[in-house]
């Protein structure tokens, strides 16, 4: 299995030279050069099998020779060991036709925990059988960026530096990422908003002098395996719902494209999904472009669903370089009228080919914060804000007689303000965090600038 640049411009690589690199050398985003299919008895062979199991399954066919069989199990099952459920990714009726699946479960409480357990295992394994030590930033808007501190903190091959947007995350997500001792992470406040912490970043990625000097590694849904572990659970749902002898829809709410994406690719590899929907808030630029208007960035507007507060969504790249039909050269000029002059339009036959596959929806505050009541009063299930906005756009695309299955994103305590003012309720954490509020916080303010942070990082990484 070879990996290939959305951009064409960058060596084709193995999936663990993939991983660790993360962005292409020339900017773009990797992708497996064919994606591997599973035939209908393949698919069937999956169902009441235990997730680690249908991990192994999924993605036993992107690793290739990277890993051998007995060592990339070990990795699966030390990776989903802390999970606190046995399903790992349960799945909660919400009424006739109409299911949750529950990704929070994992030790930060979001779904990133089920590729960020992952990378950290694998990214150990590989970089002690190479006796290397690699630098690791990050930028997160939230989620991403405790899931990656949790997954890495007290690891010896690498250092860990975190990016997330002051001010904008919510204070559970904060005191995840700015509360662990572990020296060799590292929390830093960005004076900007989550798309300018993702711009610095992909810099830092594009300065090879820095690149190579400090051995930088990404962690960001921009990294393949990120999205290859996030596969696994569109075949866990499915097949529990009875595929592949019936169809299956998701709803997704969404900011970065991976999560969605990565149902992309489960549908590319034989799992029958009927509809794959968006699901946005305010910061709606996917909802837009999936409409036809263009692929414009705009201001990005803080919300109650912070997470999602995005206007440039890494992983669309990856999503435009299948829709015109893996053309690296026409993805190459896209990204460079994006980055020149804010925005594209997407061909008449590339949005065709995005809107057979994507639908979207796009959901105010006042409806993010009527769902989460409304969802409460309707079943007993406190929601956060994403993953009720994920309800809302899911029921108005549900079809009759096909299962629908939104993914809900993160537990209701990384939100409790929002939760609070919908419901009235405060959700209270669980009790392995029920003193997060009072551990010390550790946190650099930094400027949004490039050599700032770089400086700043390579002071750090000499002590």
């Amino acid at each position: 299995m070879r990996y290939v640049s959305t951009r064409g411009q960058a060596p084709e690589l193995t999936f663990e030279e993939a991983m660790l690199t993360g962005l292409a050398r020339d900017g773009g985003l990797y992708v497996p050069e064919t994606i591997p299919s599973f035939s209908v008895d393949d698919i069937a062979a999956m169902a009441n099998l235990p997730y680690e199991e249908i991990a192994y399954r999924v993605m036993r066919p992107f690793v290739g020779d990277s890993f051998d069989d007995a060592t990339f199990r070990a990795i699966i099952d030390r990776a989903y060991a802390g999970f606190k459920h046995d399903a790992r990714a349960p799945l909660v009726q919400l009424n006739e036709g109409h299911f949750l699946m529950e990704l929070f479960h994992g030790p930060t409480l979001a779904f990133k925990d089920f590729a960020m357990q992952l990378i950290g295992q694998l990214f150990q394994e590989a970089l002690s059988r190479r006796g290397d030590r690699v630098t690791i930033v990050g930028a997160t808007s939230g989620d991403t960026g405790s899931a990656a501190i949790e997954a890495f903190k007290g690891l010896d091959a690498v250092d860990v530096f975190i990016l997330f947007p002051d001010g904008r995350v919510s204070e559970v997500q904060r005191r995840q990422m700015t509360t662990p001792s572990e020296s060799n992470v590292r929390a830093l406040a960005l004076d900007g908003d989550f798309d300018d912490c993702q711009a610095r970043l992909k810099d830092m990625f594009n300065d090879f002098e820095f690149r190579d000097g400090v051995k930088l590694a990404g962690v960001n849904s921009i990294n393949w395996a990120r999205v290859l572990a996030q596969v696994v659970y569109y075949f866990t749902a499915a097949t529990a719902l009875g595929t592949p002898h019936r169809k299956i829809s998701f709803t997704v709410p969404t900011g970065n494209f991976g999560d969605i994406f990565a149902g992309y690719i489960a549908r590319c590899m034989g799992l029958p999904i009927e509809q794959l929907v968006v699901a946005t808030n305010q910061n709606d630029i996917l909802h837009r472009c999936l409409t036809g208007q263009g692929y414009y960035k705009g201001e990005t507007h803080p919300s109650i669903s912070p997470s999602m507060d995005i206007q440039v969504s890494s992983n669309f790249e990856r999503a435009l370089y299948f829709a015109y039909d893996q053309d690296s050269a026409a993805v190459s000029h896209l990204m460079e009228e994006l980055k020149t002059g804010g925005g594209f339009e997407v061909s008449q036959g590339a949005l065709q080919a995005l809107q057979e596959i994507y639908a979207s929806g796009r959901v105010s505050e006042e409806e993010t914060l009527a769902q989460i009541a409304a969802t409460r009063a309707a079943t007993g299930e406190i929601i956060c804000p994403h993953t009720a906005i994920g309800v809302k756009v899911a029921e108005d695309h549900r079809t009759p007689g096909t299962p629908m299955v939104t993914l809900a994103t993160a537990h209701p305590a990384k939100f409790p303000a929002a939760v609070e003012q919908a419901t009235g309720v405060h959700p209270p954490l669980p009790p392995a965090m029920s003193n997060l509020y009072e551990r010390p916080e550790r946190v650099t303010r930094i400027a949004n600038d490039l050599q700032t942070i770089e400086t700043h990082i390579i002071e750090q990484i000499g002590t």
